[in-house]
């Protein structure tokens, strides 16, 4: 005789209980524990990754900001980067302007270039935009917790910023 009760089944007299076992839980958690295990470091090397080139971004459009204001306001512009802060900044004295990013977590400024072997690599570096007159040459090199690096600097013939990546071992910039 069969027969349904609820969420049993009744087959000659033997309940039978519908539903999942402990093992079969065990099983489906252990292969879900599996599958994040596994795609959790491409994860955070994607978000490493995005976190360097939102900050490469965020340089350029600093840099393009503080050549454009030398010459369409015609006045001097100061661009400051600070290793130990992990911020850059520009400024226009005499009309009180000031812009100042920080960058993400994960990204640090590892050198100020042109470097100079002799200077500490930490102190604040200060860049001058002079209206009508030639851009230095100067940049930056960034890495994130990956080890990804990239430079961004400033051509000092077209006055525009460029972003490269340095060879692997190479320290020259």
């Amino acid at each position: 005789m069969i027969g349904q009760s609820g969420s049993r089944s009744v087959v000659r007299g033997y309940v039978k209980n519908r539903g999942i076992t402990l093992i079969e839980m065990l099983v489906v958690v252990t292969i879900i524990s599996l599958i994040v295990a596994v795609s959790f470091p491409a994860v955070t090397s994607g978000l490493d990754s995005l976190r360097l080139h939102q900050a490469v971004r965020d340089v350029v459009s600093l840099f393009d900001a503080g050549l454009s204001r030398a010459q369409r306001s015609q006045q001097v512009v100061e661009i400051s980067v600070s290793p130990r802060e992990n911020a850059l900044w520009i400024r226009a004295p005499e009309s009180q302007f000031e812009r100042k990013i920080e960058l993400p977590e994960g990204v640090t400024i590892t050198r100020v270039l042109p470097g100079n072997l002799s200077e500490d690599e930490l102190r604040v570096r200060d860049f001058y935009l002079y209206p009508g007159g030639s851009v230095p040459r100067f940049g930056i090199e960034m890495r994130n917790r990956r080890g990804q690096r990239r430079i961004v600097s400033v051509d000092p013939i077209t006055g525009v910023p460029r972003i490269s990546t340095p060879e692997e071992g190479s320290d020259a910039g």
